[in-house]
């Protein structure tokens, strides 16, 4: 039997709807699984009905199929920090942080439990010691979680916004403003289960920030900071001012240079140690893949400090 473990930072959201935007299970699965009393919400069973309070624990049980059980896998990780508590990573572009939906190996966990067997076991035995994620084709930091106590802590902290993170960009089209701030819903496309997008229903407030750093003839360089963290939140705030990541096959699929993947990245990263109860930062610089981007497009082009 696996198990989820979710705790609710919102109110007054039907619970099936809630659940099914913050797993990977569909909503279907979610109301079969509360008519069979395997979706507990502080302890007792309620109904798809029940209406989210602040702070509410939820426990989704469900069965995972024996072949799902992952096994270590040695591979390169990019360590930027680590401690006996926890782990930040350089995720690069194209790997998988968890198994699910056909990535069922050579996914960031199984490197993780190889390099370091020790890791919190809240999110169940798919998601072992992941805090937050990032998509597939995104690169950059991430921090993982060796023990629940560090687990619960940095969960709290990304709930009560507490918890940091910058993106830089490369979009589509040229920005007419400098800065800006992009408040817009974020929930399920009712068309393509796959997808999120703009919309006010059954959605979540979703806030994005961003700064240009530089224009190309068609495109941006843009830095962008979550002030919420929704799926997909910049690949879906992007496409909906009309300047979509560029290379995204979901969301900008129209315009792709190739199958790599989307050209975003996830450079800095911040939050407060569980145990040593100090903010500690972490800032990396663009990946290989952008550089080359800008150089094609403005040669000898070094990018400003981000």
């Amino acid at each position: 039997m696996e198990e989820i473990r979710i705790l609710i930072t919102e109110e007054n959201v039907r619970l099936d709807a809630y659940l099914a935007a913050n797993s990977e299970l569909s909503r279907s699965n979610i109301q079969r699984l509360i008519k069979e009393g395997k979706v507990l919400v502080n302890g007792q069973e309620t109904s798809s009905k029940y209406k989210t309070q602040l702070n509410d624990e939820a426990l989704i049980y469900f069965d995972e199929p024996e072949e799902l059980e992952i096994r270590p896998v040695e591979m390169p990780l990019d360590i930027v920090y680590e401690d006996n508590d926890l782990i930040v990573i350089n995720k690069p572009k194209g790997l998988v942080v968890h198994p699910g939906s056909g990535n069922y190996d050579h996914t960031l966990v199984h490197g993780l439990l190889a390099h370091c067997h020790d890791l919190s076991g809240i999110n169940g035995k798919l998601r072992p010691g992941i805090v937050h994620r990032i998509d597939k084709d995104t690169s950059g930091l991430l921090v993982c979680a060796k023990n629940d106590k560090t687990h619960i802590a940095l969960s709290a902290q990304l709930a009560n916004k507490e918890c940091y993170r910058k993106y830089v960009a490369i979009a589509r089209g040229v920005f007419e403003h400098d800065e800006g701030i992009i408040d817009a819903p974020i929930g399920r496309d009712p068309k393509d289960r796959q997808k999120m997008t703009v919309t006010d229903k059954n959605s979540k407030e979703a806030i994005t920030l961003f700064k240009v750093l530089k224009r190309f003839d068609d495109s941006t360089l843009v830095r962008l900071e979550l002030k919420t963290g929704r799926t997909h939140q910049i690949r879906v705030h992007l496409k909906y001012i009309n300047h979509p990541v560029l290379n995204d096959p979901k969301y900008g699929k129209t315009h792709l240079i190739d199958d790599s993947g989307q050209y975003l990245h996830a450079y800095y990263l911040s939050f407060i140690h569980p145990t040593l109860n100090k903010r500690l930062e972490f800032e990396i610089p663009l990946p290989l893949y952008m550089e080359e981007y800008i150089k094609r497009k403005e040669k000898g082009y070094e990018p400003e400090s981000l």
